[in-house]
């Protein structure tokens, strides 16, 4: 692991926005649609999280999706996950799951508990305009089978399924848009300093679910508190971050695409006819 030379600093910090999505899940859209373009390839990330079922229970019904990727990572809870190409899957307490909607699918997503945590995040990702229309595809990762790393300071990193974090790889990696998904845990003690290098092309966020963080640039320190993301400049080779004892905050970075971005709701494409497209294609039964 090669030691970050130059580190990148926060460009602002950012509030996720209160809202209900599915048939009233109560969640906080951390990167909304205005972020888009800034942080490509990455749409949309989500972090739910509640012990009040009322919050949670109903789940996300069947529903469709056309031209990205959903990663979704299940801190504590149970979720079932069913879809139109056959794929049914449990995600559950440290578990990944990640969906290639490609040319469209129809999945559900609903809690198999009623009492009780449920805390995680959806990630969405951004599909090249050439697989927009791929076979879809479906995985689930169990927590015991994700890549964890302690480093030398004691923090521990689960390579979240993408990417590679002090030489050891995630077990899954895309070739176009070259995803870091890595949750961070902080020892308890006071000041853990974790670094982790960024491809110079990538754009990158930090965003902290417990604790608080400071991104360090030379003897610059950005304080990023909890519930906030940090987003990180591009010029520098890495971030080096250094937490309050017990901080667990996740990283993510990937390459840009750089090709328009057009969405609908469920459907992202690269221009209105295609969304038309799409929307035609979900009412004849074509994403089944």
């Amino acid at each position: 692991m090669s030691t970050v030379r130059q580190a990148r600093g926060v460009e602002r910090l950012v509030q996720g926005q209160d809202t209900q999505d599915g048939a009233g899940v109560r969640l906080t859209r951390v990167l909304t649609h205005d972020l888009q373009t800034r942080l490509d390839p990455f749409l949309m990330l989500d972090a739910f999280g509640s012990d009040k079922p009322g919050d949670y229970i109903a789940g996300f019904p069947n529903h469709p999706h056309r031209g990205f990727e959903t990663v979704t990572y299940m801190i504590a809870g149970r979720m079932r996950h069913k879809d139109s190409g056959g794929h049914e899957g449990l995600l559950q307490n440290g578990g990944v799951q990640w969906m290639t909607a490609g040319r469209g699918l129809t999945h559900s997503e609903m809690p198999e508990q009623e009492e009780g945590v449920m805390e995680g995040f959806q990630l969405w990702l951004n599909l090249p305009a050439k697989n927009k229309l791929c076979d879809p595809w479906y995985r689930d990762i169990q927590s015991e089978d994700i890549p964890e790393v302690t480093t030398p300071s004691g923090v521990l990193v689960r390579v979240m399924i993408a990417g590679s974090s002090h030489g050891t790889v995630g077990a899954m990696q895309r070739e176009h848009t070259e995803p870091l998904y890595l949750d961070v845990h902080y020892p308890s003690t006071e000041g853990a300093v974790f670094e982790q290098t960024l491809p110079a092309t990538h754009h990158a966020f930090v965003y902290v679910y417990r604790g608080q963080l400071e991104v360090m640039q030379g003897e610059q320190a950005t304080v990023v508190p909890i519930k906030r993301m940090g987003l990180l400049s591009n010029d520098g080779d890495g971030v080096v971050l250094r937490g309050q004892a017990n901080t667990r905050a996740i990283v993510i970075a990937g390459r840009p695409l750089h090709e328009p971005i057009a969405q609908y709701g469920p459907f992202v494409m690269n221009t209105r006819e295609e969304l038309v497209q799409a929307v035609d294609d979900f009412r004849a039964g074509l994403m089944g």
